[in-house]
């Protein structure tokens, strides 16, 4: 059996236990503090949130006021410009959407009423024989338990909405002030996080940041394009199926879709559950064979040729990570999750191809110093020998090479 060759009171202890035993308490500790960090998160998401959507939201938008300043336009008035135009975008969508919904509820609720019908004709006249006294039954019974459970929470509800309410105000206040200082001071702010660093290590720190701030610029262009996809390829097939609400469900798909695999699907549904209330089976069947095709188009060539090589996360990834943020935060950490992950990829496989590329040039050093000296070709006559020769002198370790021994 092996031993480790350290103290007296490690002599006794197997090797494999012994690096087991390391391995474990490390990991309890990165756990540990993995939790802490969540918790401290979802203690102050208020906070937390915003000032995700706002980096989100800024790495969006910075290649413009790059641009512009590129252009003579000062940052700061292309930063207010930037956050401008995004709450311009995203206010003329809602608004667009919430007009659409409004003048099409008299429509599909008609239609609502007339499947109901059809579903009270289906138990009476169906495989169930349900009488009409029993379906009223029913019906008085879920009116009933749905009065009762109102009642019972109005007043809870009344201050849920109301909290809600000032946390998404403020929240959105956040978000615009945060973005604006992203945008506009984000090097400065960057270079300050560095200094709180260690002295050796701020070079790391420094090009890690950078690459997952290219990574999250990467995945939120690549997003939005493929959210803009779906939103107009279930659109089109909505609106050659007839099908009410067009434009509110490409806002709603366009949005899910910064929830990867989950937003879309979900979406997707209720674009289906619309056909169906107001065209019936056969239109909806056509409208979940049109969301196929367009989700497999997203998945299988648009994110592939978008994202590239700075998100490439496998899909299994993806599921834990929305999966672990539902958990932690609900939707909002679903949203910010992927993302997420996709720079912390991104710095993992950055300081791995640096350490490889240092540990390459440290061998090369070494095996320079194991070469013998070739002799001058330049020089003549054959060298001194005897007691009276000139001792060689060793060559000088490189620095690189001794600091790694």
């Amino acid at each position: 059996m092996r031993s480790g060759s350290s103290n007296f009171s490690r002599a006794q202890v197997p090797w494999g236990l012994d690096l087991a035993a390391a391995w474990s308490w490390r990991f309890l500790v990165i756990v540990a503090a993995g939790y802490v960090i969540l918790w401290t998160i979802n203690r102050f998401a208020l906070i937390a949130f915003p000032l995700a959507v706002a980096l989100l939201l800024a790495a969006l938008v910075s290649p413009m006021v790059r641009a512009a300043r590129n252009v003579g336009v000062p940052r700061g008035l292309g930063s207010i410009f930037g956050v401008l135009l995004t709450v311009g975008v995203v206010g003329m969508l809602l608004t667009f959407a919430g007009q659409q919904v409004v003048n099409g509820t008299k429509e599909l609720a008609g239609e609502v009423v007339k499947g109901l019908e059809k579903i009270r004709a289906w138990l009476r006249d169906g495989p169930l024989n349900a009488s009409d006294s029993q379906i009223n039954d029913y019906i008085g019974q879920v009116q009933a338990a749905i009065t009762e459970w109102s009642k019972s929470g109005a007043l809870s509800q009344a201050a849920d909405l109301g909290t809600a309410i000032g946390n998404v105000t403020a929240g959105f206040f956040i978000v615009l002030f945060a973005m604006y200082f992203f945008l506009a001071d984000g090097e400065r702010i960057w270079t300050w996080i560095v200094r709180l660093a260690p002295r050796a290590a701020r070079q790391h720190v420094d090009s890690s940041g950078r690459v997952a701030w290219v990574s999250l610029t990467q995945f939120v262009r690549a997003t939005v394009i493929v959210a803009l996809v779906d939103s107009v390829g279930v659109m089109l097939v909505a609106w050659w199926l007839d099908v009410p609400l067009v434009l509110a469900l490409g806002v709603l798909v366009f949005l899910g879709a910064f929830v990867p695999m989950i937003g879309a699907t979900v979406a997707g549904a209720v674009a289906v559950l619309v056909a169906l209330v107001d065209q019936g089976p056969l239109t909806a069947l056509f409208m979940l064979i049109g969301v196929i095709v367009v989700q497999q188009i997203e998945g299988n060539v648009l994110q592939p040729f978008l994202m590239g090589r700075f998100v490439s996360v496998h899909p299994l990834g993806v599921i834990v990570a929305i999966a672990a943020g539902l958990l932690t935060a609900g939707v909002a950490g679903a949203l910010v999750a992927v993302p997420l992950v996709a720079a912390i990829n991104a710095v993992v496989v950055h300081l791995a191809g640096k350490a490889e590329a240092d540990e390459i040039a440290v061998t090369d050093a070494e095996e320079e110093l194991l070469e013998p000296d070739e002799p001058d070709p330049g020089e003549s006559g054959p060298r001194a020998s005897g007691p009276d020769a000139p001792a060689p002198t060793a060559p000088e370790p490189a620095a690189p090479a001794e600091e790694t021994r």
